[in-house]
C-alpha cells in the first residue's frame, strides 16, 4: 500500500512538473499572432496608449514628464534596458522584444501588447485553438486551467503592478530594481488604481462577447462585469479565453 502511494505521488508531482516546465518554456509571439483570431480585440488596442508606449520613450516627447522625473528631455530612451522591459512585450525573455529589432519584429514587439498581460503565449495559443475547434464540433467547453498549464496569465493586477506600481516606496510587495522613476511623488496621476485603471478604454482595449469554449476557474473578477456591456466581435469567430 505503502509502495502504491509513493508510486501516485511520484506521478502526480512528474505530472505537476510538467505543467511548469512547458510554461517555463513558451516563447512569445508578438500582437499579429493573437491578432489572427481575436481581430477585434487587436483592432481596439492599437488604437490604445499601450499600444504607442515605445513612442514616449523617443527624444522630445512627453517632455513636462519627463522634466518632472528628472530626465533628460532630449534623450533617445529607446535603448535603455531598464525603459523597455515595461515598454515592450516579453523584452528579456524568450522570443520578446530585443533592442536590436527593426522592421516588422520592432512593429510587432515594441508596444505593451497582449503578452504584456496575459502571457507568453506559444503553448497556451495552440490550446485555444484546439479547443475552440473541439467547442465547435461538440459544444463542450474545455477546462480553462489547462490554459494556466501553459503559461496562461490570469492575475492581471498583478501583470500590471510590475510597471506601474514598481516604484521605491510602493505599496506593492514585489517592487525591485530597476525601478520607474514616474511615480505617485512625482505627479499624483502615477497614483496606479486597478479598479479603475483596468477600464479604461485609452490604456486597455475593448472587451467582446465570449462563447463559453472554456469552463472553471481561474475566472477574473472583473470578467462578469466586462461581458454584461460586451459587443460581438468582428465576424469570423474568436476564441474564448
Amino acid at each position: 500500500m505503502k509502495r502504491l502511494f509513493i508510486l501516485v505521488f511520484a506521478a502526480v508531482v512528474f505530472f505537476a512538473a510538467q505543467g511548469v516546465h512547458a510554461a517555463e518554456k513558451a516563447s512569445f509571439e508578438g500582437y499579429k499572432k493573437c491578432g489572427g483570431c481575436h481581430k477585434s480585440q487587436k483592432d481596439a488596442w492599437l488604437e490604445t496608449k499601450h499600444a504607442k508606449a515605445m513612442h514616449s520613450l523617443k527624444p522630445g516627447e512627453r517632455k513636462e514628464e519627463k522634466k518632472k522625473a528628472k530626465l533628460d528631455t532630449e534623450k533617445d530612451y529607446t535603448q535603455e534596458k531598464d525603459c523597455l522591459t515595461c515598454h515592450t512585450t516579453g523584452f528579456g525573455d524568450r522570443g520578446g522584444y530585443k533592442a536590436s529589432m527593426s522592421g516588422k519584429d520592432a512593429e510587432y514587439f515594441g508596444n505593451i501588447g497582449c503578452e504584456s498581460c496575459h502571457g507568453a503565449g506559444s503553448i497556451y495559443r495552440k490550446k485555444h485553438s484546439d479547443a475552440g475547434k473541439a467547442f465547435k464540433a461538440t459544444q463542450k467547453p474545455s477546462p480553462r486551467k489547462e490554459l494556466v498549464d501553459a503559461g496562461e496569465n490570469f492575475d492581471y493586477e498583478e501583470a500590471c503592478a510590475k510597471c506601474h506600481l514598481n516604484y521605491e516606496g510602493s505599496p506593492w510587495k514585489g517592487a525591485k530594481e530597476p525601478y520607474t522613476p514616474f511615480t505617485p511623488k512625482v505627479d499624483a496621476k502615477y497614483k496606479f488604481d486597478f479598479s479603475k485603471a483596468v477600464k479604461d478604454k485609452k490604456a486597455l482595449h475593448e472587451h467582446f462577447k465570449l462563447r463559453g469554449v472554456y469552463e472553471g476557474d481561474p475566472v477574473p473578477a472583473i470578467r462578469a462585469e466586462f461581458q454584461k456591456t460586451a459587443k460581438e466581435p468582428a465576424a469570423g469567430g474568436e476564441e474564448e479565453k
